[in-house]
């Protein structure tokens, strides 16, 4: 079969820890890495690119962010959508107010505002956690939606708080057409990744599972919960305000508060969930199934009655249908579609033998 390991041998620590073991893993990725750089320029329509790929990049590395802080540090945050919405705030105030600051430098300031912002938030996580936390980081999300609602100094005193974002130029090279928008988005996903596969690797992201899994265990082999925690938290809104920044200057080209509700911060909850928690592949595989399914359905409706349908009845079956995965998901397979997706792997390396 094509999925063996047969012949491959590791001779040393640094090649059994290698972020792709198996050689076909590597090849696998370097294919994707071609198909992304290569074949979707040139063949995908700006619908395609528009619709689908732009949203589910940028929704992958908002899932990134919070799979780190709920899957890998056992942390509950339902306060993402407002790390967002301080990461597209703070590129555009940065945009606007810093004219020679380089764009990405636009988009890093705005992700470490966020960080630092994640940090306050999530100070109450030394002596809370769970449901309580959750809550904390609830209240975190109504908060920063009352503050960019009720002072337009973080829309330049502009009378409407949805404004346009600024022109884009990346070394001199402006940022103008679709295409543009994608590589710039699709950099970021490659830089995001690698950085967050790399941290979870490393002693940080070990002492992030050590406290998920037991936090006093954690704390009496000498892992320091403040620092540990904390880190969590702002690795987490780092991604979230440079994926906040991202949706807001390459996607919907304008910055609106309204866009960064309570239901974002359930939807990239969700993406974790079915995706996988504790998983940088399942960030991915729940990000592509939450930004398809809504066109699957809209699809489905639209032949089934006609397109006699109306839009709010599809966005209600939507929530229901996230609802439902929810629960199909929490019982059946609460590791998500990463978790299958690593059962299948692992029957090919073994096929034809049971496992």
């Amino acid at each position: 079969m094509l999925y063996r390991e047969s012949g491959q041998f590791k001779t040393s620590y640094k090649a059994d820890m290698a972020i792709f073991p198996i050689r076909q893993d590597l090849w696998g990725m370097i294919t994707t890495l071609i198909v992304a750089v290569v074949i979707v320029p040139l063949f995908a329509s700006e619908h395609m690119i528009v619709g689908y790929l732009l949203p589910f990049m940028i929704w992958s590395i908002a899932a990134i962010g919070l799979n780190i802080l709920t899957g890998y540090a056992g942390q509950l945050s339902l306060g993402h959508g407002a790390f967002m919405a301080v990461g597209a705030y703070s590129a555009y105030n940065l945009a606007v107010r810093i004219p020679d600051l380089p764009l990405l430098g636009v988009f890093i300031g705005a992700g470490l505002i966020a960080a630092a912002c994640g940090v306050v938030v999530g100070s109450p996580s030394l002596r809370i956690k769970g449901f309580y936390l959750a809550v904390a980081t609830l209240a975190a999300q109504f908060f920063s939606e009352w503050v960019f609602a009720t002072f337009p100094w973080f829309v330049g005193g502009a009378a409407s708080m949805v404004i346009d974002t600024p022109r884009m130029s990346l070394f001199g090279y402006p940022i103008e057409s679709n295409l543009d928008n994608y590589f710039l988005v699709l950099g970021f996903v490659i830089v995001t990744t690698l950085l967050a596969k790399n941290l979870v690797r490393s002693e940080i992201g070990r002492a992030w599972m050590a406290v998920r899994d037991m936090d006093v265990a954690a704390e009496v082999i000498g892992i320091r919960p403040l620092y540990t925690k904390l880190s969590a938290f702002a690795v987490s809104s780092f991604f979230a305000g440079i994926a906040g920044a991202l949706y807001a200057f390459c996607y919907v080209k304008s910055v609106d508060f309204t866009a960064f509700d309570l239901f974002v911060s359930l939807k990239v909850l969700f993406m974790i969930i079915i995706g996988g928690m504790g998983s940088i592949l399942g960030c991915f595989l729940g990000a592509g199934f939450i930004v398809i399914l809504p066109i699957l359905l809209n699809v489905a409706a639209h032949h089934l009655t006609g397109g006699q349908v109306s839009p709010e009845l599809i966005t209600n079956i939507e929530h229901m249908t996230f609802g439902g995965l929810i629960v199909y998901f929490l019982i059946v397979e609460p590791h998500g579609l990463a978790r299958m997706w690593a059962t299948a792997k692992e029957k090919l390396r073994l096929w034809p033998f049971p496992h």
